[in-house]
């Protein structure tokens, strides 16, 4: 349809009362109360919040399938994905965190998923929670305490995968690193665990209202350690996507994994776009110390092993450090010849993690007080840097910030 041409209907409405025309516009939508005296200024956001539900239903908003599908005009250049929601502003892998981002300009959030007792796929950083929830406050579950070895490290505390769904949405959410991110205490113990499809619920939520393509960009954690106590995460995550419309290459959505074999199992179920992360370079994917193979994410961050990973990937994301190195007084150095290396693989390139405050930022970005953990100091110039040395996308955990780089920036 076109932007401009009217849709030629109306409908009334009644709230609280008082009886509302609503003419329907492709992107414009006009209120005219039917009675003389002006409308209540407390009735004036549920009118726009009704006429704006209409017109998405008169199809000016687009489909589900559009918002899930958008095709080849998706995603934008300079992507800024909510790492974990705008965590910096919210607890971690909230509903909360998530809308923030939204609020905030990310073209895409990041849940993180790990699996309950009965298989739902949930968001966390980690299976093992006692970090981010309040699960040793309860004593009801204190003999669920354990230690684990995931990923070859002893690990103590509670694991979803010992929590029903039912008995997970009992806990609440806390700050991760209270140190760096004081403000975010004050809404501890407030929000629940979200399940992947709440987050996708959400998602399509905003999408509509802002009649905008907002990403999914989930993280399959653990993959090896899941699939080893018989909760595999692939199928789980690739059969809600598409229940949910996510099909294809043109789904606005990409699956990432720092491990291997579970990103060629999901390149064997689905053409959704794949994301080969790449931590440190001295250490090495699960799958690989699981099988004795003793290469490090060292092989993967050359000409040839870019080759490789893209045979299974359409993107890779790498530790920044391995885009721009750090010097040793802890300044940005000259950037590496790795984009460029991933360009000519035919792999696009997102960067982890740009983060806001101090102890995340070089030395010469820092802002007074430098020794303060929670001080914020000048991240908009570190995210330039990286747009400057030709990434197409980054992870952030305050999106604001994000947006503010990207919308400002000038290619040098």
């Amino acid at each position: 349809m076109d932007a401009h041409r009217r849709c030629h209907r109306f409908d009334t409405v009644r709230h609280g009362g008082v009886t509302f025309r609503t003419y329907i516009f492709c992107t414009i939508t006009q209120q005219e109360p039917t009675v003389q005296q002006p409308v209540p200024s407390r009735f004036r956001c549920a009118v726009a919040s009704l006429a704006a539900a209409i017109a998405l239903l008169s199809g000016c908003g687009g489909s589900d399938t559009d918002l899930a599908n958008p095709g080849a005009s998706w995603p934008p250049r300079s992507t800024v994905t909510a790492h974990r929601g705008a965590s910096a502003l919210r607890p971690e892998h909230t509903l909360a965190s998530y809308r923030k981002a939204i609020e905030d300009g990310a073209d895409i959030v990041e849940p993180d998923l790990v699996a309950t007792k009965d298989g739902v796929l949930v968001a966390r950083h980690e299976n093992e929670i006692s970090g981010t929830t309040n699960v040793a406050t309860l004593p009801q579950f204190a003999a669920r305490k354990a230690i684990k070895t995931i990923d070859g490290v002893p690990i103590t505390g509670w694991f979803t995968e010992d929590f029903t769904l039912a008995e997970l949405k009992t806990l609440r959410a806390r700050e991760r690193i209270p140190a760096n991110r004081p403000a975010n205490v004050a809404y501890n113990d407030q929000f629940e665990i979200p399940t992947l499809q709440e987050v996708i619920d959400l998602v399509r939520e905003e999408s509509r209202a802002r009649s905008k393509v907002i990403g999914l960009y989930p993280e399959t954690k653990h993959p090896s350690y899941f699939k080893s106590i018989g909760l595999p995460l692939e199928k789980r995550l690739v059969d809600v996507l598409a229940a949910n419309g996510y099909r294809g290459k043109e789904a606005a959505v990409f699956i990432q994994s720092f491990e291997t074999e579970n990103l060629k199992e999901l390149r064997s179920m689905t053409d959704i776009r794949l994301v080969q992360l790449i931590d440190s370079p001295s250490n090495a994917p699960y799958d690989f110390v699981a099988a004795g193979n003793g290469r490090t994410y060292a092989s993967m961050i050359t000409a040839a092993g870019l080759k490789e990973v893209a045979a299974y990937a359409n993107v890779v994301s790498p530790y920044k450090e391995i885009i721009i190195p750090r010097t040793s007084a802890n300044e940005l150095a000259a950037p590496t010849g790795f984009v460029a290396n991933a360009h000519a693989a035919g792999l696009l390139v997102h960067t982890w993690t740009l983060r806001p405050e101090n102890p995340f930022l070089p030395t010469g970005l820092r802002a007074e007080p430098v020794a303060s953990a929670s001080q914020r100091g000048n991240a908009v110039a570190e995210i330039r840097a990286y747009l400057d040395a030709g990434i197409d996308g980054f992870f952030t955990d305050d999106p604001a910030v994000g947006r503010a780089a990207v919308d400002g920036w000038v290619k040098k």
